[in-house]
């Protein structure tokens, strides 16, 4: 099946393949992330949320390149009033790609540095290339990650090793960063979005509901104490005994075992 364009906006572009949702970066050559492309992302992040007849969502930088970082010439001469409210906007942009309801794919080849990590990072798992160059050099800027890296990447990696590559600034390869946790799976370059859609498909079909509400209960659960995490698992997990998916797949276990019903989403 064809691809089919959903969105087109200057810097992204959104495709249907199947029941998953491509999110084009599309900014040569670097993708660097400008005001622009960020509130771009944004648009394209809150149009896929929860769209009828997307299952999945990848994003994807292209061939060559996931996304090498903030665009600095945009920022070198922002005094502290206009970085104030940019990076406002920028972690508001990154917030709506992490609160995309359906499960989402990073598809990253080549560099994914700084704000290109950042934005990785939002996604609920990343498919490098064998390529990649993963790392926060803000610091060799004299600034810090400012969309989440000194917190997104404690959360993925631990705080040791988020220390080791926010105060280093270095990069680190494909295999170092899936041996730390900090991507899924490593291919060759070529296959990325191949295997990124392989991922999406595991989706295709599923408990829709449920795994956004499995999605919003690690995600709100991992930033808050235990017991707190465990009332907003019991809310979750309650709700979703109103939905007809439910109904639909403990009377299919009854009949059939697991694994053989078909959710409708609702």
């Amino acid at each position: 099946m064809a691809p089919e364009e959903l969105l087109s906006r200057e810097f992204i572009a959104v495709e249907r393949q199947a029941s998953t949702a491509i999110i084009h970066l599309k900014r040569p050559p670097m993708n660097a992330l400008n005001l622009q492309m960020q509130r771009e992302i944004a648009e394209a992040a809150t149009f896929v949320s929860g769209r009828v007849g997307i299952d999945a969502v990848v994003i994807y930088g292209g061939e060559k390149v996931f996304a090498a970082g903030a665009d600095v010439k945009e920022m070198a001469n922002m005094s502290y009033a206009d970085m104030s409210l940019a990076a406002h906007q920028l972690q508001s942009a990154f917030a709506t790609v992490a609160k995309i309801s359906q499960p989402t794919i990073a598809a990253v080849t080549g560099f994914a540095l700084g704000g290109g990590l950042e934005l990785a990072m939002c996604a609920d798992f990343r498919v490098a290339g064998d390529n990649a160059k993963l790392g926060q050099p803000e610091i060799l800027l004299g600034i810090i990650p400012g969309a989440g890296g000194t917190q997104r990447l404690a959360r993925l990696i631990g705080v040791s090793r988020a220390k080791e590559l926010v105060f280093g600034g270095h990069m680190i390869t494909a295999e170092q960063a899936l041996s730390i946790g900090l991507v899924n799976e490593v291919v060759p370059p070529a296959m990325v979005l191949e295997s990124a859609l392989a991922w999406a498909n595991k989706f295709s079909g599923g408990a829709k509901l449920a795994l956004a509400a499995a999605k919003r209960s690690i995600d709100q659960g991992i930033s808050v104490d235990l017991q707190t995490g465990l009332s907003i698992e019991s809310t979750e997990f309650a709700a979703l005994f109103a939905t007809e998916d439910q109904k639909t797949g403990m009377n299919s276990f009854i009949k059939d075992g697991p694994g053989k019903a078909s959710f409708s989403g609702r």
